[in-house]
């Protein structure tokens, strides 16, 4: 089993593309050919990490922000993201990062772990991104199954909360005196996959012209964007909820707004710095918004219309180690995965 066996997980439960275009997800250090001994994940890949992954025997480590946002002239170990790499690298160690493309995902992402904990229902994208299409594309009816499918791994038919969905209609295409069945597809796909669909088609030509057309259809895909809206199993008094969301996200302190004397029922929130998505809170009618990073001047924007809540950046998102966990020890068993025992966290409190 090769890291890259890994990587090609990773990147299906979320596609590269819908990172940020400021991330640096991806591959950072390492051989994606080399052999996996063992994984260990983490949100940060820190020394410690790195000292735990040798420890443990793992030559790969998942974490969810990249060590290397920019780049990097000068590998002196001056700082701590010079030591990292430098040691990655002596270590033979390799070290992937899953950050704002797992951040964007609706089904098993950074904001479904955390709208979990708190026992959310009826969960949707807060602020859904990414314009849809449809390819119709006429293909000899031997074709239709392997292509169909091919068009599955592209990333058409999952949008929306739908897996793999698509529409065939059968039918006769003629040339001239000849005539064979043909298989008509439609499949709904996200804009920004439009490149990976026309290769599909262009592989399966083989000599062949496949008519085809693709139109832009309104709307936008759910099931890609920021944050997360759902609503609680019943009303909870204010100061009730604050207590379960302080022991659900497993943190002490918790920086809030002024409590509105009302009940809480609909809850927004993003994990990490997701501020920018306060007037969605408040369009969509949230109770309250629960996120990381606010600024003093920004808990004003509350403006006695939402409760905001920051929890801290790490306690937002520290669930994210167990959720990777989940995924790639269900997918793989012939190496051992862990999650990282160090606490990352940065930010401390005194009582």
């Amino acid at each position: 089993m090769k890291i890259q066996d890994v990587i090609a997980e990773l990147e299906h439960l979320a596609p590269p593309l819908y990172q940020e275009s400021y991330d640096n997800a991806g591959l950072i250090v390492g051989d994606a050919q080399a052999e996996v001994s063992g994984v260990l994940f983490c949100l940060d890949s820190t020394e410690a990490v790195l000292d735990e992954a040798i420890e443990k025997g793992c030559n790969l480590i998942v974490a969810h922000h990249p060590i290397v946002f920019k780049g990097l002239k000068r590998f002196t170990g001056k700082n701590y993201v010079e030591r990292v790499v430098i040691k990655a690298i002596q270590n033979n160690l390799a070290v992937y990062a899953i950050h704002t493309n797992l951040d964007s995902m609706y089904h098993q992402g950074v904001n479904a772990k955390f709208a979990e904990r708190l026992g959310l229902k009826d969960t949707e994208i807060l602020s859904p991104k990414g314009k849809l299409k449809k390819l119709s594309v006429v293909v000899p009816t031997t074709l239709s199954d392997p292509i169909r499918q091919a068009l599955f791994s592209a990333g058409g038919g999952s949008i929306n909360g739908l897996q793999q969905s698509s529409y065939a209609s059968l039918g006769v295409g003629t040339q001239g005196v000849k005539s064979e069945a043909q298989v008509r597809l439609e499949i709904l796909f996200p804009e920004d996959r439009t490149r990976a669909i026309l290769s599909v088609l262009h592989e399966h030509q083989d000599g062949q012209l496949f008519p085809y057309d693709i139109v832009s259809i309104e709307g936008s895909n759910a099931a890609v964007g920021s944050g997360m809206i759902g609503v609680l199993p019943k009303k909870m008094a204010e100061k009730e909820f604050l207590k379960l969301l302080k022991k659900q996200m497993n943190t002490d302190c918790i920086r809030h707004t002024a409590l509105l004397g009302k009940k809480i029922k609909t809850v927004a929130l993003c994990g990490g710095s997701g501020g920018f998505l306060l007037s969605k809170a408040k369009a969509r009618g949230a109770d309250i918004f629960i996120t990381a990073d606010y600024k003093y001047h920004e808990f004003f924007d509350a403006d006695e219309q939402i409760i905001i809540a920051d929890i801290g950046h790490y306690e937002s998102e520290q669930f994210t180690i167990e959720l990777l966990y989940e995924v790639i020890s269900q997918k793989f068993s012939n190496f051992a995965a862990y999650c990282t025992e160090v606490n990352t966290n940065p930010v401390y409190y005194h009582y």
